[in-house]
């Protein structure tokens, strides 16, 4: 008991308390007053989830039931990642509130990350108030805000269980196995759940980085047979963790394969088709949003690029234009730009990076590179190496489409590489490197007799670096490249096209232009100013942290003192950065988020009057939108990974009726998805009275080979006569040749999302085509309780040999992976709260006896 006493007493649990007190503190200020008043943010990504997910949601409050399959999008698809939600689920969300100190929303989300971060560097012995001055460098890292704003909630909780995770891998690879594993094993299991593949894809990286690292440390002191046994806990820690999360995972892969995600179409593609991946996204697709290559420089200097193209803002996006700036109205006050030259500049954007826009810049903090770059001089050991390694591999494969010969082996040789896209957003692993390494640095600075003597001219050559650089950002603003971008040129080409179709002469058009001196010079000159003004704060930022450091090194302030200098100088840094992307402006307060987030149209209402059972809707101006899937079954809607045959219809038969130049096999392609309405680009609801309704028996049934011949031939056929297949299909539709009488009839007799009823009647029997997209698995069907089997005709739909008399059809979509794998997950975590009790067991017998560590505990940092 003694032991215990004096633990609680002890300086690291104090201020481990402290830390944690502290962590609350800073997150509830930087969402004040806005968290603890209940206001939220409606973010973009959150608002469309909503809509896509709505039926589900409906259904599942309707019935307590949850669906796997909504028609609430792309005409029906699994609900998978949408809203991926399981029974095993129930036995970790409580983690999630432990982490976020039970703050509420968004603090919680900030509290989280630097908690992470936080249990990573006092698992590599650092002392608490080093490990709280990284959990605030970390959690304040501008990307991470940045996301919150945008709604991207489960990257961000992904992201936050990262670091943790990395403890457990650390303390494995000294010794500490049991400990290692459980953390690794329990941490991985909640990073897993969160759902981002593509951001738990990149930290594997890291992973690989430094247990490659170890490896050759090990090797070179004849500690192989250690690195293999680490490796093998964290091995098998990794299985139980994926264990945990089988449900989704499988449901996940295997849904994939079916997706654009998953490998291209079956359809030919052209021969000049130059930008396809094995096996993936196409090359431009999974390129678009690369980071510029000056635009790294960004982790410096924030603005250096202009900052965002757009902020949340009430709930929407706004749009953050130059005639926005001080720098603009200053420019008016004087004179130097007029009224109307103003109002040009509120088509130019802030920023003037990448075409693709952006809702801010990746920025790890000025101070933080330059303890970075330092600690690449200072910092011995393995660590040291993997991550300098890994920053300068995650800012080459940011620049994606920038440095193409990188990118294209990446695609062509990497695993799942090319699954992903927004390569950008692979500086998540600088973001991560940068700091840890930072942190190492300060530690060795304070904790190493005779610092200024052993280390002032690696210090002064690290901060002269970045203050370099700065200054050449407040003298030369265009060393950084041009103040004019490519977007620029595109924007000014739409004005001058606009102004065209009005009738403007060649002086209107040559005035409202870049080609107008004055306008170019005012673009110029404010986006010189954004660069030199941050320029000149990083520069202030990195010049008072040196003198801190210096003054602490030479002996003239305490530690402690510095550390609280160095934490309070980075908070300030980040927090106020933080600001221009999520501020209170950003947040809708608590009664006006009540309200309905997708208020009914008068063609909405319209369709709506209309109780006809189960019915699509094409909306024409809204078609890439999430927001007709909140009141309707839509022919479009929004997600990253549509079925590729679902894409396949689109690019050949609905895209023409998006642009205006359809064919009549086009709108019969519409006709068989069942789109009983369609809103045209005015907002009127036009019913479709050619729509072929939920099912039909087809007067004929033609086979062909392959995908090709399957397109071409719904250019040639009626669907509501003729229903074409691929030969494949042969044993489950039969034969070719059907004699339809005319009495014969199939109609929807139920519908829910993941259940369909049917009664079919026929004197001969004959093939039965359904208006639902065909997808090779989860789906059973059975007619008068007798399973049967269903085929895909027409390219996308189902469809069923049904025999003669009335009949009773069901489907369900009832996957049987759901049971087994969650089954598996069950077991995986109960095995996951063992270790993790055992460990605890073992740390707490170590408290009782007296010792801080392991005895086998080696130190590989």
């Amino acid at each position: 008991m003694e032991q215990i006493k004096q633990f609680l007493r002890s300086r690291s649990f104090i201020g481990t308390i402290v830390s944690l007190l502290a962590i609350a503190a800073i997150s509830l200020a930087f969402f004040y007053p806005d968290a603890l008043e209940g206001n939220v943010l409606r973010q973009h990504d959150m608002q469309q989830g909503a809509a896509i997910g709505h039926e589900a949601e409906a259904f599942r409050e309707a019935t307590g039931e949850t669906t796997r399959w909504t028609n609430s999008l792309f005409s029906g698809m699994p609900t998978f990642q949408i809203a991926p939600s399981y029974p095993s689920s129930s036995l970790i969300s409580w983690v999630n509130t432990l982490m976020g100190l039970g703050l509420p929303s968004p603090a919680n989300l900030v509290a989280m990350m630097m908690i992470g971060f936080f249990i990573l560097l006092l698992s590599m012995k650092m002392r608490w108030y080093v490990a709280l001055t990284g959990a605030i460098a970390y959690g304040f890292s501008s990307y991470f805000i940045i996301i919150i704003g945008a709604g991207h909630i489960w990257k961000f909780v992904t992201l936050a269980y990262v670091p943790p995770t990395i403890a457990g891998v650390l303390l494995c690879y000294r010794g500490r196995y049991l400990a290692g594993g459980a953390m690794t094993a329990f941490f991985a299991m909640m990073q897993i759940a969160s759902n981002h593949v593509q951001m738990t894809y990149y930290f594997m990286f890291v992973i690989a980085g430094i247990s490659i690292a170890i490896l050759i440390w090990s090797a070179g002191r004849g500690q192989l047979r250690r690195w293999l046994a680490a490796t093998g806990v964290l091995a098998v820690a990794g299985i139980i963790a994926a264990g945990a999360n089988l449900p989704s995972l499988y449901n996940t892969y295997e849904y994939s394969k079916e997706t654009m995600r998953g490998g291209h179409s079956e359809l030919t593609q052209p021969d000049n088709c130059a930008n396809s991946s094995s096996g993936g996204l196409d090359r431009d697709y999974i390129t678009q949003y690369s980071y510029g290559t000056a635009e790294t420089f960004t982790l410096l200097i924030p603005d250096l690029k202009g900052g965002a193209s757009m902020k949340p803002e009430k709930g929407s996006s706004k749009m953050l234009t130059l005639a926005d700036t001080d720098k603009a109205r200053d420019l008016a006050a004087k004179g130097e730009i007029d009224r109307q030259e103003l109002q040009y500049l509120g088509y130019m954007s802030q920023y003037f990076g990448e075409p693709e826009g952006t809702n801010g810049p990746v920025y790890v903090g000025a101070l933080i590179v330059a303890l970075f770059i330092l600690g690449c001089f200072i910092v011995k050991g393995p660590i040291k190496w993997a991550l300098l390694a890994l920053t300068a591999l995650s800012i080459l494969l940011a620049l994606g489409r920038n440095c193409m010969w990188l990118t294209d082996l990446m695609i062509d040789y990497m695993p799942m590489y090319s699954k992903f896209r927004t390569v950008e957003s692979i500086l998540v692993i600088a973001e991560f490197t940068m700091p840890l390494l930072a942190i190492m640095a300060l530690q060795k600075l304070l904790t190493t007799p005779d610092a200024w003597q052993r280390f002032r001219r690696p210090m002064t050559w690290s901060f002269g670096m970045v203050l370099a650089l700065c200054l050449a950002g407040i003298l030369i603003p265009g060393i950084y490249g041009s103040p004019i971008g490519g977007s620029d040129r595109q924007i000014d080409a739409m004005i001058s096209q606009s102004l065209s179709a009005g009738g403007a002469d060649q002086a209107t058009l040559q005035y409202f232009s870049l080609e107008n001196p004055r306008i170019y010079a005012a673009v110029e000159t404010i986006r010189n100013s954004m660069v030199s003004g941050d320029a000149l704060r990083s520069f202030m930022i990195v010049a008072a942290g040196a003198i801190v450091l210096a003054v602490c090194m030479r002996g003239r302030l305490k530690a402690g003192v510095a550390i609280g200098a160095i934490g309070a100088i980075v908070l300030l840094d980040l927090f106020t950065v933080d600001k221009r992307y999520v501020d209170s402006e950003s947040f809708v307060a608590k009664r006006l988020a009540l309200a309905p987030q997708f208020p009914l149209s008068d063609a909405d209402r319209a369709i709506l009057a209309d109780t006809s059972m189960n019915y699509r809707v094409m909306d024409m101006q809204r078609f890439w939108q999430a927001d007709p899937s909140y009141h309707h079954k839509s022919i479009g809607g929004y997600h990253a990974a549509k079925l590729t045959r679902y894409q396949d219809l689109i690019d050949r038969h609905l895209q023409p009726l998006l642009s205006g130049n359809p064919s009549e096999a086009d709108f019969r392609v519409l006709d068989m998805l069942n789109a009983r309405y369609v809103i045209t680009g005015q907002g009127e609801a036009v019913l479709n009275d050619r729509a072929l309704g939920n099912a039909w028996i087809a007067d004929s049934l033609i086979y062909v080979d392959g995908a090709d011949a399957e397109m071409a031939a719904l250019s040639e056929i009626d669907p509501a006569q003729t229903a074409v297949a691929d030969r494949r299909f042969t044993a489950t539709l039969g034969a070719s040749t059907m004699a339809k009488t005319p009495g014969d009839t199939i109609f929807e007799t139920t519908y829910a999302p993941n259940r369909l009823t049917y009664h079919a009647r026929s004197a001969k029997g004959g093939v039965a085509v359904f208006s639902e997209v065909y997808f090779p698995w989860g789906w059973k069907a059975t007619i008068d309780g007798k399973e049967a089997e269903i085929g895909r005709v027409n390219y996308l739909l189902r469809a069923m040999r049904i025999p003669a008399g009335s009949h009773t059809i069901e489907m369900r979509f009832d996957p049987d992976s759901l049971k087994t794998t969650t089954a598996t997950a069950y077991a995986s975590i109960i095995l996951v709260y063992l270790a993790l009790a055992a460990a605890i067991a073992a740390g707490f017998r170590r408290i009782m006896a007296g010792q801080s560590v392991s005895t086998a505990e080696k130190d590989v940092d």
